[in-house]
């Protein structure tokens, strides 16, 4: 149930709890500085209601190896549940503390967020949205305002249903992604560089929103790789070797596919080689071939689970 939440960090070593102490810290301090500038009545009262902490940092399993031969590191994924709508888009403040809290010389661990208010939380809820229904039910709370509101017990999804909501997901955002790439080969062979790195960051981008939906019912109001990443291989540890990151240029070329949404398009000092997209768009189909395996599989599942459900009902 809601009200049982988790608050123990026990699991965690106490330098990570001291991180994640330092995190919540920054997050008020940025909103606090961000209401300082508000005009509007609404924001001014705005205020953060509770932080989660989720994912693998939450239930266990997070890797922490920035320094071997594969150079991961998991995130700790955090939703910050505000109490305006206002106040969850207040966008600039989220990226101003996002960045604080990467270059902060106290906490060594990379920092994903989402901002959500609590009625956006609990209406997501109730209509049986898994995501948060496992945010809830693994997740820990690192801070929760007196006074404020739980949150709503989660509603039950039937197999079907669930089935049904995936499958769609999976018949619109696959063949989509397998359009971009198509657009960024097209582009590619034209010599055309910038134009292939957007339509290559746009089906990496619908890759991972094909996983996250497929598989949880949600994805988040991004176009930031590097976030969605976290979000997948949080779901699916395959995915981690997608991305090598041990050498800096591999780091380097994830780097500019990321940028490229924006800066591909719009900057006149965004460059990328053809040998740098060449690279990418292997990986990117690595990532379409084993995002396929992924979401198929949860659809397998999904379908024995409603063929279940109808022996039983027939029974």
């Amino acid at each position: 149930m809601p009200e049982t939440m988790k608050t123990d960090l026990n699991h965690l070593p106490v330098r990570k709890q001291r991180e994640l102490e330092r995190i919540v810290e920054v997050l008020h301090e940025e909103l606090q500085t961000a209401l300082g500038e508000a005009e509007s009545t609404q924001k001014k009262k705005g205020c953060i209601l509770k932080i989660v902490l989720f994912g693998s940092y939450a239930r266990g399993g997070w890797v922490d190896e920035p320094h071997t031969t594969k150079g991961y590191q998991s995130d700790y994924d955090l939703l910050v549940v505000v109490n305006y709508k206002v106040i969850a888009e207040l966008n600039e403040c989220w990226y101003k503390a996002e960045d604080r809290l990467i270059h902060d010389p106290t906490i060594k661990t990379p920092v994903s967020i989402i901002v959500h208010t609590l009625t956006d939380v609990n209406n997501k809820l109730k209509q049986g949205q898994y995501f948060f229904s496992d945010i809830v039910k693994e997740g820990v709370l690192l801070y929760d305002l007196k006074g404020s509101r739980l949150f709503a017990a989660p509603h039950p999804v039937t197999p079907q249903d669930a089935l049904e909501t995936a499958q769609k997901y999976y018949d619109h955002w696959m063949p989509d992604a397998l359009e971009f790439i198509a657009g960024y080969n097209f582009y590619l062979n034209r010599g055309s560089l910038n134009q292939a790195a957007f339509l290559l960051h746009q089906s990496v981008e619908r890759l991972y929103g094909c996983i996250l939906l497929v598989l949880t019912n949600y994805s988040p109001s991004t176009h930031n790789l590097k976030y969605l990443r976290s979000l997948c291989e949080n779901l699916d540890a395959r995915l981690i070797d997608i991305w090598p990151r041990e050498t800096r240029i591999e780091r380097r070329r994830f780097s500019r596919l990321k940028r490229a949404y924006i800066e591909a398009r719009y900057s006149p000092h965004y460059e990328i080689t053809a040998e740098d997209l060449d690279w990418l768009g292997e990986r990117a189909q690595e990532l379409q071939r084993l995002a396929d395996i992924v979401c198929k599989t949860r659809l397998a599942e999904l379908i024995d689970d409603a063929a279940q459900e109808r022996d039983s009902n027939g029974s």
